[in-house]
């Protein structure tokens, strides 16, 4: 009998950020038990795995990045029976279950730090990355080595110690030291522990920053922008070295200690040849995926997702898969990264649901949120509040990407109501409502069929309907001379082929198309075929079915 494929090689990922998902006890925070009552809009939806964002012990400085204790919940979140009961009700309903897993760091208030940072002799003196400084008295930092925002140094002097130790990203995110055995072993044992309550898998933050250079040599000076990262130092001796693509072999190993298909999703950056690398070989195999972010830096043009498509075909054939992402909790909403245009945010859905791969959609991103714009003096994120007051607000509102993460972090718009359906009435919440939240929300798309909420359901479905759709080979059809700025590619497997057809320009075009190609469905209308001439609307997708003839 045939194997069949892992789960993971044909779901569609749901990023939820449960601060700002649905707050279940008026407290104005989202949390577990929120998840939990909203699990039935994801069915509904049609994705296939919810992953979370922490929620874990944590003073949230981060909002749940800088983590106290990784085998606890932080209380306004839930308990550990609450986790217990999410992960049951998804399972009941056909869901999957990633959690984030934060290996990189830990909070400066966890215990271990505490301990580490209070001698040079104690148990845990070398659990976290510590050098003697340079120059007289050793005031300056070991080495150049700086933070992921380049704004500053990613050392941090502690007085205690008389020594420095490395915050990769905020100061009190001090660095993990894998190179200690007991490290290893006991954040192996936290990932463990939530396997065996039965979580699906992990996404693995910021994982190119795990192991470090032993050495502790400079990175070079080097500016380059590389369409998804800016940066005046490249990092080959912070990031993506062969001891983490090595590391990443080991956590496989224990992920695979447990039955039924465990995932690993990397977030990683790097060209693609840097990325395949950790997903291993078929003798030693390493992550099962890594998040491919080009497309949140995209040109909204027919060859840039041409020549794209292009590349991941060509750098992960099958059987690895892309992983595509246009939204998340990090970067500027899709709606206005087009400038507002809901027909262009509705034609690249069509792209992403239909590509040959992974599809990750982020939370609001089906009813077409926008930003909120939050002043960066009104900020909680700590990377906006590092900004205040050297970057004007006029300039940090301007620019094509926030600033302040708040942005993209506020309240899910479940009704148009007081609180938006998010929380109760008369409840300030954690991050205010963006005020589109009474036009825009799941309520009132629900069942209309013109609504961005109804376009991603039957995408989805369809996706899930349609074996060339979630598990065939992707075919792009040779550019048609007549329609430059219409992308078309076929998914087949045996049995059944698919055409998809994104006209990328604000007027109508018309392409061929196979004699059998009928409409399945289309991001707006009318869309036709006749002659052998598929004729779409302007800013436009449209997916057909090739039916053979008998």
């Amino acid at each position: 009998m045939a194997v069949p494929d892992p789960w993971w090689t044909s779901t569609v990922i749901y990023q939820v950020y449960p601060r700002s998902f649905a707050d279940s006890d008026g407290d104005g925070v989202g949390d577990l038990q929120g998840v939990i009552d909203h699990l039935d809009h994801l069915v509904n939806l049609g994705v296939g795995t919810v992953w979370l964002s922490p929620f874990f012990a944590s003073p949230q400085e981060d909002y749940g990045y800088d983590i106290t204790d990784f085998c606890d919940v932080s209380p306004e979140y839930g308990t550990i029976d609450t986790v217990r009961e999410l992960i049951e009700a998804a399972h009941r309903r056909g869901l999957k279950v990633m959690f984030d897993l934060v290996l990189n760091h830990t909070s400066d208030q966890h215990p271990w730090f505490r301990q580490s940072r209070s001698s040079r002799s104690n148990p845990r003196a070398d659990w976290y990355i510590w050098r003697d400084g340079r120059g007289r008295g050793g005031r300056r930092p070991p080495n150049n080595w700086r933070s992921a925002l380049e704004v500053r140094s990613a050392w941090q002097y502690c007085p205690d110690r008389q020594q420095w130790y490395l915050a990769t990203f905020l100061p009190f995110q001090p660095d993990l030291n894998y190179r200690h055995p007991e490290v290893k072993a006991a954040m192996f044992d936290a990932a463990r522990f939530w396997l065996e309550m039965g979580v699906d898998g992990f996404r693995l933050d910021i994982f190119g920053s795990v192991l470090k250079d032993p050495q502790f040599r400079d990175n070079p000076f080097r500016p380059r922008v590389d369409g998804t990262q800016t940066r005046l130092w490249q990092r080959p001796h912070t990031e993506n070295t062969a001891d983490t693509v090595a590391f990443a072999r080991e956590l496989r190993a224990v992920v695979d200690e447990f039955d039924g298909d465990r995932v690993l999703v990397g977030e990683v950056f790097g060209t693609p040849d840097v990325l395949r690398s950790y997903l291993g070989q078929p003798d030693h195999p390493g992550l099962h995926l890594v998040f491919l972010f080009d497309f949140l830096a995209f040109r909204y043009q027919a060859d840039f997702f041409r020549s794209r498509i292009e590349a991941y075909e060509r750098e992960f054939p099958a059987p690895m898969l892309p992983t595509y992402v246009l939204e998340n909790h990090d970067r500027s909403r899709l709606l206005d990264r087009v400038g507002g245009d809901l027909a262009k945010a509705r034609t690249l859905a069509v792209l992403l649901c239909t590509l040959r791969g992974v599809p990750t959609i982020y939370q609001g991103q089906e009813i077409g949120s926008a930003n909120t714009p939050i002043a960066l003096r009104d900020a909680r994120d700590p990377i906006a509040r590092s900004f205040f007051g050297w970057v004007p607000e006029f300039i940090a509102q301007r620019l094509p990407e926030r600033l302040n993460r708040d942005e993209v972090r506020t309240p899910m718009q479940w009704s148009g109501g007081p609180g938006g359906g998010f929380t109760t009435p008369g409840t300030v919440p954690w991050l205010p409502m963006n005020h589109d939240h009474r036009q825009v929300n799941v309520a009132d798309q629900t069942d209309d069929p013109g609504s961005m909420l109804e376009l991603y359901r039957r995408l989805l479905h369809l996706r899930t309907g349609r074996a060339s759709l979630h598990r065939g080979s992707l075919t792009l059809v040779p550019l048609d001379p007549a329609a430059p700025d219409v992308l078309v590619y076929q998914r087949q497997v045996a049995g059944e082929t698919t055409l998809v057809a994104v006209n990328l320009v604000d007027r109508p075009q018309a392409v061929m198309v196979p004699d059998e190609a009928e409409v399945l469905m289309a991001s707006q209308g009318p869309v036709t075929v006749a002659g052998g001439r598929l004729r779409l609307p302007a800013t436009s997708g449209a997916v057909l079915a090739v039916v053979p003839p008998e």
